[in-house]
């Protein structure tokens, strides 16, 4: 590990005219970035006062989002990236747990905050979108400079959690991390100096930081934005831009692919993208269609680096660990897990063995924990062991795959079914363009399967025809197939873009979204619940003294 930080990466593209960061209304050169950022850093250190040096930064992508990242790094702060998708007191208690000193937004970001106790005087907002501001900056401007207290253990970034599982926590991370997943990265997802990295993640998520601004930082690739995902919006981008790299998750893919086909797709100058969660299937349909490979990776905003792709990778799995260290554990036990069986499909057959927590014996100190909570610290850091949370196996040849979270087992009928398998068979499905499945109490006993599908406007459940589409599907089993089924245009997510699977859980079949559910054995046949169905169903808990497990 290279002893580098962001402020030193920074300093280095001082008088780099080559383009650093563009947006539809201007552009800056690298020299440009560094400076702007210097005067914003002088800023906030005028501005500072006693306690943690945290800037809370709450705006879409936008050119202000990333100059103030330079100053964070520049004046030895941390940036807190607020989520602009949480509401009331979720965002209440999430910003406020952060200490800030200062909020960064613009009139939408104040009129989502005003209202909420997050510890911040009014007076100490910034709006980059007040008429004051220019000359606020400007007045500031001074020759680029790095506090002299900065080292690689400095903290930059406090980093909520995609929370797509339970409560987000506001991971650390150092302007020594990540300068090293800079240039890790950089190496790792071909960003070479001549790439236009185009952001279509939001900043306040590790994907756009970690996978894209630090990697283009360090070799002095040109960053261009977006201020928000967009569908329709995401070709006519890469062409003005000229991108050639970019971040995804899954559910993007899924967006962009569900756009009409057109004969010109392949007219862009896009070559490839990194991202998580897009099925081989959605992969293989990009490559067609755009002419750009997508690479999946796996990592977290607390941790990465765990695994190494090579050119023989499968499709389905991530790679082969990067090192010893890195191993498929026995959570009761510690105990390495043996090999996956694969049969012809490429299903596990020994599920119960082979599947295990993907742990790294040599990662505690790497982990630089959460803010303020000792308890999730405890949870991540055991028996000297860095405990990912994430399930997986290893095959014969010693790739890894990634087999879920660990609360993605649902145990059916005394047997571990896995909702991460279910899911992805349902993402195959040509009209679908998202999907997540979970587990919710069966009345009588153990679990049921549910899945949540979102498919374009225009769409019915019955063109989907999921009993004649899951009976073609070999590799799911008779009780991977969901018994509940939600149906939807609109799924609610994450901001990181992710869906929202606890939301999901918790709702199970008690949403007001469409319900399809199947009764009895034998081939899936969905018929839509109804309010009454679903107070059936509510009294068959009550009467087996079950109901303690509805959410």
């Amino acid at each position: 590990m290279r002893n580098e930080t962001i402020a030193e990466l920074l300093l280095a593209r001082v008088g780099d005219d080559r383009p650093g960061l563009l947006s539809r209304d201007r552009s800056w050169t690298w020299d440009e970035v560094v400076r702007e950022s210097a005067a914003r850093a002088s800023l906030a250190a005028k501005l500072r006062r006693e306690g943690p040096f945290h800037i809370g930064v709450l705006l879409d992508n936008v050119p202000e989002y990333v100059l103030w990242l330079g100053a964070a790094a520049l004046g030895g702060a941390t940036v807190v990236g607020i989520n602009s998708t949480r509401r009331g007191a979720y965002l209440e208690q999430e910003v406020r747990h952060t200490d800030l000193q200062l909020v960064v937004t613009d009139r939408a970001g104040l009129a989502l905050l005003e209202s909420l106790d997050i510890g911040v005087p009014r007076e100490r907002f910034l709006l980059v979108d007040d008429e004051d501001y220019p000359a606020l900056v400007a007045g500031h401007a001074c020759e680029p400079a790095a506090d002299p207290s900065i080292d690689p253990k400095t903290q930059l970034l406090l980093l909520f959690t995609s929370g797509t599982t339970g409560a987000s926590k506001a991971a650390r991370c150092s302007q020594g991390r990540l300068a090293e997943l800079g240039r890790n990265n950089s190496a790792k997802y071909d960003v070479k100096r001549e790439d236009v990295c185009y952001c279509p993640m939001p900043l306040f998520h590790g994907n756009a930081l970690m996978a894209l601004w630090a990697p283009a930082l360090t070799v002095g690739a040109t960053v261009a934005l977006t201020p928000k995902f967009s569908a329709s919006g995401f070709l006519p981008d890469v062409r003005h831009y000229g991108a050639t790299f970019f971040t995804y998750v899954g559910k993007a893919i899924g967006y962009i692919l569900a756009r009409p086909e057109q004969d010109d797709d392949a007219e862009n100058t896009l070559t490839h993208g990194f991202g998580t969660e897009a099925s081989p299937e959605d992969r293989a349909e990009f490559l067609r269609r755009f002419g750009a490979r997508l690479v999946e990776g796996y990592g977290s905003s607390e941790g990465a680096g765990m695994i190494k792709q090579t050119p023989d990778t499968p499709a389905t799995a991530f790679g082969r660990p990067m090192h010893a260290g890195v191993r498929i554990v026995d959570p009761q036990t510690r105990e390495e897990c043996p090999p996956a069986v694969l049969d012809a499909h490429g299903k596990v057959a020994n599920p119960e063995q082979a599947i295990g927590e993907i742990v790294d014996t040599d990662g505690a100190e790497k982990f630089e924990g959460y803010y303020k909570n000792p308890e999730a610290d405890a949870e991540r850091v055991r028996h000297g062991w860095y405990w990912t949370g994430d399930l997986g196996y290893l095959d014969a040849d010693g790739f890894l795959y990634f087999a879920g979270r660990s609360g993605d087992w649902i145990r059916v009928d005394s047997e571990n079914i896995s909702s991460l398998h279910t899911q992805l068979v349902l993402r195959r499905h040509p009209k679908v363009i998202d999907a997540v499945a979970f587990a919710v109490p069966d009345s009588r006993s153990g679990d049921q399967v549910m899945a949540a599908v979102e498919v374009p406007e225009g769409v019915s459940f019955d063109d989907l025809d999921l009993p004649a589409f899951l009976a073609a599907q070999d590799d799911l089993g008779t009780k991977g197939a969901p018994r509940f089924v939600r149906f939807s245009h609109s799924l609610p997510t994450t901001g990181s873009g992710k869906l929202a699977k606890k939301q999901l859980q918790n709702e199970g079949w008690r949403t007001g979204e469409p319900v399809y559910r199947w009764v009895g054995r034998g081939t899936p046949d969905y018929t839509p619940m109804t309010e009454a169905d679903k107070e059936a169903l509510r009294e068959e808990f009550v009467a087996s003294g079950r109901l303690r497990f509805l959410p």
